[in-house]
């Protein structure tokens, strides 16, 4: 039968009795291949800047990834939620590429906490866009995080069509790697994600140790989770043509050339641990004074997620750690500058708590620098340890302190890691990424065609 009923207590069923569905007409199984698919992100816009609010590597992934779905002849359509009265309800992104802005609750002053109450907003949206086309018009639902998936499970079954789902993050991981301070994700967002993986017909995981996650943390069938790693935007991210790259970008960015540049990119939160850096930093002075002339550590981001509750945080710790001549905050830039950014520092740190993958430490990686990332999670993927950089096992700034300064002290191994660091990243291409997509959804397009 075409629905199926919850295996586990506490799950909600899929249904109880038959959706009505649109009659379709069905192509041969040759032609399996989707031709149009609906891809959610509803709690963040992937046209936001990364960096600020709730926009990070999810943003990035989903529009590198429908622009080159788009180029292999699929049309994708990302439905997300309106935040601006100012937005157009549709923005094509790339030919082959729409976004649609769909109102779900007030524009603004909604924290991502706050979504589960518009996620019937959300739907009826989305499904009164889908009833203004013709039957069958869209072949699959791609839903990116798990509030997307609680409106893509029905929106796949009102449709008839396959539910793909990418996790992204997932509740029980982060919960078991809490920063200090940090607010756990309550329970309605475990019984969501397990629902999601329930319903799905496949889940699309970033690496193996988040397929072992799903399967061991949410019951997930192994068969029913491929591994497709994210890629990375190598024209964009690369170690620049001047006989100096890192000269150059530093001149264009006004930084001292002499500085010992360590570069943390992402959201300002706990999960992220810029604090760690900041510290470690401190740590590094007390024991080598003569290097405040030298040492610089830029953090590029905005607030976000807990970090919203106490705003002044780390500035805070900047002060009481006497580095107002050390630490610079700076916002969130553009992809361009961004690299520039990459190129001009000696080391990138990612010291987070909890990463799906760690598009940052990818994208530093293709601009041949090393990389100091915390041992977790997709970061073990994202970092060759000791080829592309170094994977610390803690989050002692002590331990990250001892770690920076052997490698600022060591500028040949440095440079031995960023030849590894170009070579590692160039693993990692959004078209292998939608290549391997791509088959997912002529697998699940072919099997639920066969059915």
């Amino acid at each position: 039968m075409w629905w199926r009923s919850a295996a586990v207590s506490g799950r909600s069923p899929k249904t109880t009795r038959p959706v009505p569905r649109v009659a379709r007409p069905r192509p041969p199984a040759a032609a399996a291949a989707p031709r149009r698919v609906a891809v959610l992100s509803l709690h963040t816009s992937p046209l936001e800047q990364p960096g600020t609010g709730d926009a990070g590597g999810m943003n990035v992934y989903v529009l590198e990834l429908a622009a080159e779905l788009a180029r292999r002849g699929t049309e994708v359509e990302v439905f997300t939620r309106a935040t601006s009265s100012e937005q157009p309800p549709v923005v094509e992104h790339v030919p082959g590429v729409l976004v649609h802005h769909v109102p779900a609750g007030p524009f603004e002053g909604l924290a991502k906490e706050d979504l589960p109450g518009q996620l019937c907003a959300f739907a009826a949206g989305l499904l009164h866009t889908e009833a203004r086309r013709e039957p069958g018009y869209y072949d699959l639902v791609h839903s990116h995080y798990w509030l997307s998936g609680q409106v893509g499970w029905l929106a796949a079954e009102r449709w008839g069509v396959p539910l793909v789902h990418t996790m992204h993050t997932m509740a029980k991981v982060k919960n078991a790697n809490l920063a200090e301070g940090d607010v756990p994700e309550p329970p309605g967002r475990v019984i969501g994600e397990q629902q999601v993986v329930d319903a799905a017909d496949h889940l699309v995981a970033n690496t193996v140790e988040e397929r072992r996650e799903l399967v061991e943390l949410y019951g997930a069938a192994p068969e029913r989770v491929s591994v497709v790693p994210p890629g990375v935007d190598l024209a964009t991210f690369a170690p620049g043509p001047e006989p100096d790259p890192r000269a150059a970008a530093r001149a264009r960015l006004g930084l001292p050339q002499d500085a010992e540049l360590l570069l943390f990119v992402g959201r300002i939160q706990p999960l992220k641990a810029p604090d760690v850096l900041v510290r470690a930093a401190g740590r590094l002075l007390a024991r080598q004074p003569g290097r405040r002339g030298r040492l610089l550590v830029a953090v590029l981001g905005g607030l976000s997620g807990s970090g919203r509750n106490r705003p002044s945080a780390l500035s805070d710790l900047v002060r009481s750690q006497d580095l107002e001549g050390v630490v610079r905050l700076h916002p969130p830039v553009s992809r361009v500058e961004l690299a520039e950014w990459y190129r001009a520092a000696d080391l990138v740190a990612v010291p987070s708590y909890s990463e799906s993958f760690g598009l940052v430490a990818l994208e530093a990686q293709a601009c041949a620098t090393p990389v100091v990332a915390a041992g977790v999670g997709g970061l073990r993927t994202a970092v060759a340890d000791g080829v592309s950089g170094v994977l610390v096992d803690s989050h002692d700034p002590a331990v990250w302190a001892l770690q920076l300064e052997a490698l600022l002290d060591d500028p040949v191994r440095r440079r031995e890691l960023a030849a590894g660091a170009v070579a590692h990243a160039s693993g990692f291409g959004w078209a292998a990424t939608a290549e391997a997509t791509a088959r997912v959804y002529r697998s699940v397009v072919g099997a639920r065609r066969r059915t």
